[in-house]
């Protein structure tokens, strides 16, 4: 015991170097590593650089080097997606890599400075240092929900990689996150901060406190891999083809590919049998053509299909066949006076007709990938967005649903739409299921993994299954326990033929949001130095 007293002391003797180095550590416990026990003894080190800091300052500071190792390597999916643009050279991904992470990393700041200060008021109740300084951890739990609560929304948000989710299981398991529909993500992450306070504790006290802890990580472990009932077949749903074509990121945005790139994806969205009633899922940029009349002649000549949106959509209509129905990503302009001066990201749904029946915009933009933020001072310095066009792209109006009668009621969210815990479903119009069109081709060997992962998450604290279609994977159905069905993986061209599984009833999550997380951490810092109290009589 006294030796891991004395490595403990070592390693927190330099804290500053000891936090980046546990930031990494910590992001080894996300996708595609999975190697959540090491996050989890990252945290409870990172809790201890917390506890021994002298003033909030210094327990900020802590945080801050935490994060900014932690979201570089957790983030580097980040620096691939500049590869595949020729206007900056592809080392700035990795300059843009670290300064959104300098950025970021100020949650984590917020989050440890609100622990030691907290831990510091709750002394000041209690009278008794040592052991507001022994359960520090327990401050560190509402700093750290509410603080990546507020990453998912100032600033427009940028919510990746939730530290939640590295108690997610595998594929056919929930892990941890069963308890997600009574606590949200946020609030999950506050469990992993708890279980980071109780390791700390354990090897704090040693002896039998060390065994129990071993057991109940031990039991964590079996927990995590412990495959969950599946739900009855379905044959009764809603028959569903998920497209995956594997169209590689090089290629994608380029004209000369097009017409390739959409026969390719046609060819995989045959039906089975004739007149089959089903829904056919396309991934985002599934179909290059413009498909709204009223934009000028040039602009439908640069797509596909000649110089007719209409034909493009009934050319659309004979692939999918009689009695179904198309959801697939396409872009929309937005006109002015004869010009198109910005674009939309849309997900629009196409009958057997070639018709129209909806549409729905992605509302949380990709900053610098969809638009470029600070555009007046950026671009004459040479830095660009990601996506290809000079247009910024618009925001929609947020989550909808669509009733699509016999095709079911969907909810869309467009990419890393599906990220944002609380905000993809409309509350007041509960949609049967989330359809996820994406493009992770730009995402790395990290991203497409991080991505389904989170998507996962959604599933299980709304109790909806999510329909993930992809240009190159990983395209999955995922059913309201938040369990991949079935799943293309990355770099494979294929379909899944299946039913959408059955949504649960409205989780408490789902009728409360991301107010539940918030209400746990304001009872934890509340109740804790009542029970404080109530341990020293």
């Amino acid at each position: 015991m006294e030796r891991l007293r004395t490595l403990t002391a070592k390693l927190t003797g330099h804290p500053h170097w000891c936090a980046a180095g546990l930031g990494g550590i910590a992001a080894c416990g996300f996708q595609p590593l999975g190697l959540w026990p090491l996050t989890l003894i990252a945290a409870a080190l990172l809790i201890e650089l917390v506890a021994r800091a002298d003033s909030w300052k210094r327990a900020a500071l802590v945080g801050w080097v935490f994060g900014l190792a932690h979201f570089t390597l957790g983030n580097n999916w980040i620096a691939t997606s500049f590869t595949y643009q020729a206007k900056m050279p592809g080392w700035l991904g990795w300059v843009g890599v670290v300064l959104i992470s300098a950025y970021i990393a100020v949650y984590p700041a917020l989050g440890s400075a609100a622990a030691w200060s907290l831990a510091k008021i709750w002394r000041n109740r209690v009278a008794d240092p040592e052991t507001s300084r022994r359960f520090i951890g327990l401050a560190l739990v509402p700093g750290w929900i509410v603080s990546e609560w507020l990453r998912s929304w100032v600033f427009t948000g940028f919510a990746w990689n939730p530290l939640g989710a590295v108690l997610l299981g595998p594929y056919d398991a929930q892990g941890l996150a069963l308890l997600a529909p009574w606590t949200g993500t946020y609030g999950l992450s506050g469990i992993a901060v708890a279980l980071a306070a109780a390791l700390r504790f354990a090897a704090r006290q040693g002896g039998r406190s060390l065994g129990l802890c071993a057991a109940g990580f031990a039991a964590l472990a079996a927990l995590m891999h412990l495959p969950a009932r599946y739900l009855p077949p379905q044959q009764g749903g809603i028959s569903v083809t998920l497209v995956q074509p594997d169209i590689r990121q090089e290629v994608i945005n380029d004209p000369a590919w097009y017409e390739t790139n959409f026969r390719k994806t046609a060819a995989l969205s045959t039906p089975a049998k004739q007149g089959q009633h089903r829904l056919v899922l396309w991934p985002e940029s599934g179909i290059p053509d413009y498909l709204r009349e009223g934009y000028g002649t040039w602009h439908y000549q640069s797509t596909t299909f000649a110089a007719d949106p209409a034909l493009a959509r009934l050319r659309v209509a004979k692939v999918i066949g009689p009695r179904a129905l198309l959801i697939s990503g396409s872009v929309d302009l937005v006109m002015q006076n004869g010009e198109a001066v910005a674009a939309r990201n849309v997900a629009t749904a196409i009958n057997d007709r070639g018709e129209i029946v909806a549409s729905y915009a992605k509302a949380h933009l990709v900053p610098y990938g969809e638009y470029l933020a600070l555009r007046w001072l950026l671009e004459p310095l040479g830095v660009t967005r990601l996506v290809p066009g000079a247009m910024d792209f618009l925001p929609g109006p947020g989550p909808r649903s669509f009733d699509f009668g016999r095709w079911g009621k969907a909810g869309v969210q467009v990419c890393y739409e599906i990220v944002f815990s609380g905000q993809v479903v409309d509350r007041t119009d509960r949609p049967d299921f989330l359809f996820n069109p994406t493009n992770d081709g730009w995402f790395g060997a990290w991203g497409p993994p991080q991505h389904l992962a989170q998507a996962r998450l959604r599933a299980i604290e709304e109790g909806l299954p999510v329909l993930r279609a992809t240009t190159t994977g990983i395209s999955a159905i995922i059913d309201a326990d938040g369990i991949v069905r079935r799943h293309l993986p990355r770099h494979t061209a294929g379909r899944i033929d299946s039913h959408i599984p059955y949504a649960h009833p409205p989780t408490l999550f789902a009728q409360v949001g991301n107010l539940l997380p918030l209400l746990w951490a304001l009872a934890i810092a509340v109740l804790t130095p009542v029970a404080f109290r109530r341990m020293r009589r």
